[in-house]
């Protein structure tokens, strides 16, 4: 349920966010999570927040917000807001909620630039969910097919692609992340750069499952099933992909729900470590940078948030992995059941 809200709203971000992610709302740099208030006045008024006046702190040489209780801007829900293209389709002003100008509500602050953190994390999480599936994706293709290769044919097959394999892990990752990372033209566009971080991902990944791929095969290849299919005049291909494969097909979708969480911590990380993905691009890993120092943790805390989603969405992830593991047991352990 967690990942499906989450992937919904990757989805629909525009329309979730009260502003588009590169808008700057006024003078409002660093300022804190707004405070939602229902009551007013002990009755019950909607949701709606106050006005904000702001001074600098001569001594901390920062800004200190404090709410204008004179003034209120009523949270509206389905209103009108930028203008934007739903799944690029139609263009549409309305928004899951927003306030009049000159209010503005900021549920999870605004960054050093005034923009609404809130709206960035949810627009980044298009691109952090869906560079773990691509990336998982190619990543599966490449470690099936090789691994499927040579675990079945075994001989030099098997011995030039484990070479390749173990040249590749033995590797550092972060040297290898660095080098491969530093290899994208500065001057390319943001998808072109994305898909360059799916590929370098999926490079890296592949080598773990077609270990295991391999390692299937050989236990299988000399089974009855096989000896039977081979008699028949199966071919190798129709050997391996309607017979072999299915036979761990369970092992493979487990294998799918773990390394996607891995591949968005990477894609995390690079960009983090600003190897990745680049501004304006936006990531949960592009938005952490602005947290690289103590000075960011401890006066503006907020700035972590996008962290939490992605420590969210690698626990949803592991557990309905590990939940597809479990019931895989369990039908082992029944096959009745």
């Amino acid at each position: 349920m967690i990942l499906g809200v989450l992937y919904v709203v990757a989805i629909f971000c525009d329309f979730f966010t009260p502003y588009p992610p590169e808008q700057l709302i006024g003078d409002a740099g660093h300022h804190p999570p707004s405070r939602i208030r229902l009551f007013h006045g002990g009755r019950l008024v909607g949701p709606y927040v106050y006005g904000i006046s702001s001074e600098v702190d001569a001594q901390a040489f920062v800004k200190v917000y404090t709410e204008d209780r004179s003034i209120r801007y009523p949270i509206r829900f389905f209103a009108r807001g930028a203008e934007y293209r739903l799944l690029g389709l139609f263009t549409t002003r309305v928004r899951l909620f927003g306030v009049e100008p000159p209010g503005a509500v900021f549920l999870f602050g605004a960054d050093r630039l005034s923009r609404d953190l809130f709206s960035r994390t949810i627009c980044a999480a298009r691109i952090s969910l869906t560079i773990g599936l691509l990336g998982v994706a190619s990543s599966f293709i490449i470690g099936v097919v090789l691994g499927g290769l040579s675990g079945f044919y075994g001989g030099r097959v098997d011995m030039f692609i484990q070479r390749v394999i173990e040249f590749l892990t033995s590797i550092p990752t972060i040297p290898l992340w660095m080098a491969l990372a530093a290899a994208l033209p500065r001057e390319w566009r943001v998808i072109q750069i994305y898909f360059a971080i799916v590929l370098i991902l999926s490079l890296v990944k592949w080598g773990g499952l077609a270990r295991v791929v391999r390692g299937k095969l050989l236990e299988l290849r000399e089974h009855d099933f096989t000896m039977a299919a081979r008699i028949a005049g199966v071919s190798e291909v129709g050997i391996i992909g309607k017979h072999l494969l299915p036979s761990f097909a369970s092992y493979l979708i487990v294998h799918l729900t773990l390394a996607i969480p891995d591949m968005i911590l990477a894609e995390t990380a690079l960009s983090f470590l600003g190897l990745g993905l680049r501004s304006p691009a936006l990531s949960w890993g592009v938005l952490l940078q602005r947290a690289q120092n103590f000075r960011s943790i401890a006066i503006f805390p907020w700035l972590l948030i996008p962290a939490l989603f992605v420590v969210i969405t690698v626990m949803a992830f592991n557990f309905l992995g590990a939940c597809r593991n479990q019931l895989h047991g369990m039908r082992t352990a029944d096959p009745q059941g």
